[in-house]
């Protein structure tokens, strides 16, 4: 099979007619051999609906259907589980990807050998201060901390080798850092292609400043897990390590002080009454605590479980 497309969506009853015809007019236009995973997100409207028609009418159609609403990320960890396409392509459901950008992104993977191939909607239609500016600071961020050189990690509209998106874990809010967890994964050739975006034609945007702080929060996460997701003990034994042995000193210099006072018969005060006192016992104490963390973290890791985050309610054509 050539290519597998994945589309997560949520509540889109409006936009499937258009998108689902469009697709197929591409797909034949190009000859290709393909599958069409719709990613029903927990859909209130009659998205579902749609879907099972689309399937029963053409058997290269498939669907997953969660329980509830659990986040794209989850929606593509279950497509990227059942996706068999030598390619696979993801876009968004809203029409504001074009699937008309399809085969060259196909083409960049297959021909010039890229592991991904990420879309760049250059010129927007979204509104600036709402979504256009948030989205450059995101990704100006994304670029700094991750060293992925892309102009648009938000974009839905992206390309992968089969291969890579077996070998990648997405939770949370990760799905815009797709390309992070591949280079982790050991991916390299990673590209970009510039994007036609479309306005929005139906429905609203479910863009809003909750995913907006959720993406910053999931970007120091995936900081972290990329530096020392297998190792915590690195990081906060080191910590842990480094400050209780500043404590340790500071506490050692009270004594040392205060020995020195009684030997010469000095008047000295309480060792309760030196400040420093409170700052060698906090500082002790936190170091422990850290040292603490990164110990529980490495047990973690070793018997941490592979339960899924989602519940699937209904499969179509799989």
């Amino acid at each position: 099979m050539n290519l597998s497309l994945l589309i997560p969506l949520l509540n889109e009853e409006e936009s499937l007619p258009e998108l689902y015809t469009w697709i197929l007019k591409v797909m034949q236009d190009n000859n290709y051999s393909y599958e069409i995973l719709f990613l029903d997100d927990g859909s209130t409207d009659t998205s579902w609906s749609l879907i099972s028609q689309f399937a029963s009418e053409n058997p290269n159609v498939k669907g997953i259907r969660f329980m509830r609403n659990f986040g794209k990320s989850q929606a593509l960890h279950a497509g990227f589980a059942k996706a068999k396409g030598e390619v696979i392509i993801t876009m968004d459901a809203d029409l504001q990807d074009s699937p008309e950008e399809i085969p060259g992104l196909y083409e960049m993977i297959v021909n010039q050998n890229y592991d991904l191939v990420s879309g760049w909607k250059k010129k927007r239609y979204d509104s600036v201060v709402a979504k256009n500016l948030p989205s450059k600071l995101f990704n100006w961020a994304a670029r700094k901390t991750s060293g992925v050189q892309l102009n648009d990690f938000n974009c839905g509209l992206k390309a992968y080798k089969n291969i890579v998106v077996k070998n990648v874990e997405v939770s949370g809010e990760m799905h815009r850092y797709i390309p992070v967890l591949a280079k982790n994964a050991g991916f390299n050739k990673i590209g970009e292609k510039i994007v036609q975006h479309q306005a929005r034609k139906y429905g609203q945007t479910k863009f809003g400043m909750e995913r907006f702080v959720n993406g910053f929060l999931d970007l120091i996460t995936i900081w972290f897990l990329s530096r020392f997701g297998k190792r915590p003990m690195h990081l906060f034994g080191a910590m842990g390590s480094l400050m209780f042995v500043i404590g340790f000193l500071l506490a050692g210099y009270i004594g040392v002080l205060k020995l020195y006072h009684l030997y010469n018969h000095m008047r000295y005060s309480l060792v309760t009454d030196n400040p420093w006192f409170y700052i060698a016992l906090t500082t002790m104490v936190l170091g422990t605590q850290l040292f603490l963390a990164g110990f529980l973290g490495e047990i973690i890791l070793r018997t941490k479980s592979n339960e899924k985050r989602y519940k699937i309610a209904t499969k179509l054509n799989l």
